[in-house]
């Protein structure tokens, strides 16, 4: 009797994401060097106009869409005909595009008078191209993943924000400014567009267009759409407070202390998305009671690493501004010593959760509610405290939004035999043990500081010379996080183990 070989196993799911996470990693680096490298070569007044700009071709670019692009992961994987689907999201994002293009033709001369920059209107045209492209655009990668086909949006997302960060850089290095790099984006952003539209396309089946499709599309797209409706103005409110009432160039110190590194999305989002294939493979298999120790074992894993990366950021904030921006940004330190609370503020994955328990209702109403606070929070806080008062007023709202959520995870973990409270889900030990240890170490940087302050500023310039009491604060700072990790029995390799993929049994 013959037996029929087994089919070759599938790829798992960290492994089909692998080339979309190196690729993710690797233009986080050239992402970064965006705002480092113009921090360097544009006046101040222009680096405050560019990222004007942007705030508002990013803001029109993410609520625009409206979610029919993401709709594409839902729709693509079920559909034999993939045509219509592609076809409606590069239709809907082109007339938002257009709609985008609209707007800042029309509206930027009120916004460039609200921002108390006139230099704004010199970019109108280059503005309106991009953010009509770029958003035209928008499918582009996503096409591809939903399709299966990672490694080749890996390729192209690498490709594409090569390019990107090319233009963006090379035109203010070469001398043309902040005016050259805006025609050399809108040239980019008109390439890209073009792009989407042949690798989407390629190789689909189906009309361009089917209406009672595009109709379920649409209806399943929307909440997500109200989502992000709500969430990015929101997030980007203190950014537009802020500018409308300091310089340009003013407004570039603010921007540089609400600066982030990409390092808390490259952590959390697939530690959230893993969470959420491992709580939707519990309930399936009927262990729903042990969500909480999921849930506890990924929040515990990111403590060790969450924490103390904002403390080191809030220690060594005046090393890190130094050698990332320049010297001429160090009054930015307090304001990015505030924004460090985001970093905290993400050890928890409670929205992966409550989406894996279909409780998106609850994030929609943290979203709800934080956009609320906010108007208020602004009004009080840049008006009485200008830019301290306008990041403030950011994480006074994140903390409710976030406290929103954590109220809401005992009762999606629950089970109608083991009901839970906040006590139950929060992983106390190692909340315990990453502070202590990252308090110790970050205070070990500042008394660094204290002794050595005047050696510091002696430095002769240069960017060796700049990185290097950054590099010494980072230095002193693992080590002793190390050790005071070690000095409690954790072994810090060890309590990472989880983070990494486990191997399918």
């Amino acid at each position: 009797m013959s037996v029929s070989p087994k089919p070759a196993p599938s790829p798992s799911f960290l492994g089909r994401a692998g080339p979309l996470v190196l690729a993710r990693l690797f233009t986080a680096g050239l992402t970064l060097s965006i705002p480092l490298v113009l921090a360097r070569v544009l006046h101040l007044d222009e680096y405050g106009t560019y990222y004007q700009l942007f705030l508002i071709a990013t803001t029109l670019s993410y609520v625009l869409p409206f979610g029919v692009a993401q709709s594409l992961y839902y729709f693509l994987p079920r559909a034999e005909a993939k045509r219509p689907y592609l076809g409606h999201a590069l239709l809907f994002v082109t007339g938002a595009g257009v709609v985008a293009a609209g707007l800042v033709w029309a509206f930027l001369g009120h916004v460039a008078a609200y921002f108390n920059n006139p230099a704004l209107m010199d970019h109108r045209a280059a503005l309106a191209l991009y953010t009509a492209f770029f958003l035209g655009s928008y499918p582009l990668e996503i096409s591809l993943t939903s399709q299966g086909k990672t490694k080749a949006s890996a390729v192209v997302y690498l490709a594409s924000d090569a390019v990107r960060s090319g233009v963006m850089v090379l035109p203010p290095l070469l001398g043309f400014s902040l005016h050259g790099m805006m025609i050399a984006v809108a040239c980019f952003a008109g390439l890209r567009y073009v792009a989407t539209w042949v690798v989407s396309l390629r190789g689909s089946t189906g009309p361009l267009v089917d209406w009672k499709l595009f109709k379920e599309q649409l209806v399943y797209a929307a909440p997500f759409g109200a989502a992000m409706f709500l969430a990015i103005p929101q997030q980007n409110a203190h950014m537009y407070a802020v500018a409308g009432v300091v310089a340009p160039a003013v407004y570039a110190l603010y921007r540089v202390g609400c600066f982030q590194l990409p390092v808390v999305d490259l952590l959390y989002t697939p530690t959230s998305e893993v969470l959420m294939v491992r709580l939707g493979e519990l309930e399936r298999e009927g262990r729903l009671e042990e969500g909480v120790e999921a849930f506890r074992e990924a929040a515990g894993k990111l403590a060790y690493v969450f924490l103390p990366f904002a403390a080191f950021l809030f220690a060594a904030a005046p090393e890190f501004v130094g050698a990332m921006f320049g010297q001429k940004f160090l009054p930015a330190v307090p304001i990015f010593r505030v924004s460090v609370l985001g970093v905290v503020l993400s050890i928890l994955p409670m929205d992966g959760t409550l989406r894996a328990r279909g409780q998106t209702r609850a994030i929609f109403a943290s979203y709800l509610v934080k956009a609320v606070v906010t108007v208020p929070l602004l009004w009080f806080g840049v008006k009485y405290f200008g830019m301290m008062g306008g990041i403030a007023s950011w994480a006074m709202a994140e903390v409710v939004g976030k406290g929103m959520l954590l109220l809401r995870v005992p009762q999606a973990l629950s089970t109608p035999e083991r009901k839970l409270g906040l006590k139950d889900v929060i992983p106390w030990r190692e909340l315990g043990q990453a502070s202590l240890a990252a308090v110790a170490a970050g205070g070990s940087i500042f008394l660094l500081r204290t002794g050595v302050h005047d050696t510091w500023m002696n430095l002769p310039t240069g960017f060796l010379w700049r990185v290097l009491p950054l590099a010494v604060a980072g230095l002193l700072f693992v080590v002793g996080y190390v050790v005071g990790l070690y000095a409690q029995g954790v072994r810090p390799l060890s309590a990472l183990q989880s983070l990494r993929p486990r191997r399918a049994v």
